[in-house]
């Protein structure tokens, strides 16, 4: 299959541009969402319940939908899970409107937006690969993580402004025209189909067995295999200790503190894509992927180790700064590795996979801070005498010692991945599935005798 000699910047910019205004769009919505469901139910249950709904398609539909992104126009994937959502806060609207919103809608369209995004993230990135060469993958990933943190940043400022001024109901209507400008961008280009691959046509049947290959096509790559099983192990602990840092800054500071500390999460984030959209990263990018992983280990470090707002801050800027940079040489390597054609079913699969873990880390943060480490690190518990002359005792240091805990965790994955062969060289090792064949030499003209040639 012919690679992508040249970036389309223009097709690919009017697509980034019109998903960008979309998913700001879907943060104002999802935060006011947020604070209408806590202020109608005043429960943090039914709130994180919205979370659970939004979560489940993916674990749930996500290799059946990245099959039927494969056998799909994906220009036309995009733009009817564009208005899908966009269907959904009209809808919302509608029932504000009429007052007769219930928190159960909330959950229904939860769970259908989030549907539809199961199937449009595979879209997405596969077709940024029939847009963009192979050199430019980083940067535009850089560029995607980028879009991500301009979200995380500007959303919920803007959303809660919004609230106060305007009301929720004509920030749903603001969504609705962001969805409907996201799904015009897209009639506005063009996105070539991918053509045929070898593995494609291993993959062809039943939609099952379609599905099902996005699995065996990993499965028969253990460097590939490798690193997404160490991502899912870090998942694990970045989910876990993300949860719990704002409870811990709580032990020892007041609520501007924390907002402060939390917004360093969007700022690093927009560093990191920053870095990544300007200088590509690692030229090795596994090693873009391993590194950010030992790094982590020393932000964990540095959030943990006292209650000091300094040292959390950097610890917390410096571990967003490195997401980004993990996320898209990570993207980067997929991208090059998997065939056009097929990276709709193999990307669902792995995201599968390399996010199982993330509702995992949710919910056990709580149990394992409240009914472990906090009890210990108290005033008389049990590493009060012994931990707690380093890290401190009181509110809050138990989540401190847990995140010193969890800190193990990437250093060991980042060891285990330099010292794996298979992961170590996945970029050596497998061949760029995308890369126009080398032209075969032609063979050297052959010397004619002068007696031959005189008979001819």
């Amino acid at each position: 299959m012919a690679a992508i000699e040249k970036t389309d910047f223009k097709t690919f910019g009017t697509m980034w541009l019109g998903q960008l205004v979309s998913l700001i769009g879907s943060g104002l919505t999802a935060f006011a969402l947020g604070v209408w469901v806590l202020q109608h139910t005043h429960s943090v249950t039914q709130y994180t319940l919205t979370i659970v709904f939004a979560g489940l398609p993916g674990i749930l539909i996500g290799p059946i939908a990245g099959a039927y992104v494969d056998r799909w126009d994906r220009k036309w994937v995009m733009f009817f899970t564009d208005l899908g959502p966009g269907l959904t806060v009209l809808a919302y609207a509608y029932l504000l409107y009429t007052n007769q919103l219930q928190v159960w809608h909330v959950y229904v369209g939860v769970f259908f937006n989030s549907i539809m995004a199961t199937f449009q993230w595979p879209a997405y990135i596969a077709a940024i690969t029939m847009l963009v060469a192979r050199k430019d993958y980083p940067r535009i990933n850089g560029l995607l993580e980028l879009g991500q943190s301009i979200n995380l940043i500007a959303a919920p400022a803007i959303s809660g402004a919004l609230m106060y001024l305007i009301g929720l109901k004509n920030i749903l209507l603001i969504d609705f025209c962001t969805f409907l400008f996201a799904a015009s961008a897209l009639l506005l280009v063009k996105i070539p189909r991918p053509e045929e691959s070898a593995e494609g046509r291993r993959a062809k049947g039943s939609i099952w067995k379609e599905a099902a290959f996005g699995w065996v096509f990993i499965k028969e790559r253990p460097g590939l295999l490798n690193l997404l099983l160490l991502f899912a192990s870090v998942n694990l602990v970045m989910s876990m200790c993300g949860v719990a840092i704002l409870p811990m800054v709580l032990g020892f500071a007041n609520e501007a503190a924390v907002g402060t500390i939390m917004s360093l999460v969007g700022v690093g984030t927009l560093i990191g894509g920053a870095i990544m959209t300007t200088t590509g990263g690692f030229k090795k990018r596994v090693h873009g992927v391993l590194l950010a992983w030992a790094a982590l280990s020393v932000w964990f470090v540095l959030v943990g180790i006292k209650p000091n707002l300094y040292l959390v801050g950097a610890g917390v800027l410096l571990w967003y700064v490195g997401l980004p940079i993990m996320n898209a040489s990570s993207q980067a390597i997929w991208q090059s590795k998997t065939p056009h054609d097929v990276q709709g079913r193999v990307f669902a699969v792995r995201r599968m996979i390399a996010q199982f873990t993330v509702p995992i880390g949710d919910f056990s943060a709580g149990p394992l801070a409240d009914k472990v480490f906090n009890p210990a690190l108290m005033p008389g518990g049990a590493l009060a005498d012994t931990a707690g002359r380093v890290i401190g005792v009181g509110p809050g240091r138990g989540i401190g010692m847990m995140l010193l805990t969890m800190a193990l965790v990437p250093a060991i994955t980042a060891l285990v991945g330099f010292l794996n062969p298979r992961v170590r060289n996945v970029e050596a090792e497998l061949p760029d599935a995308n890369r126009k064949p080398e032209p075969k030499p032609e063979p050297p003209p052959q010397e004619v005798p002068e007696e031959a040639a005189a008979q001819a």
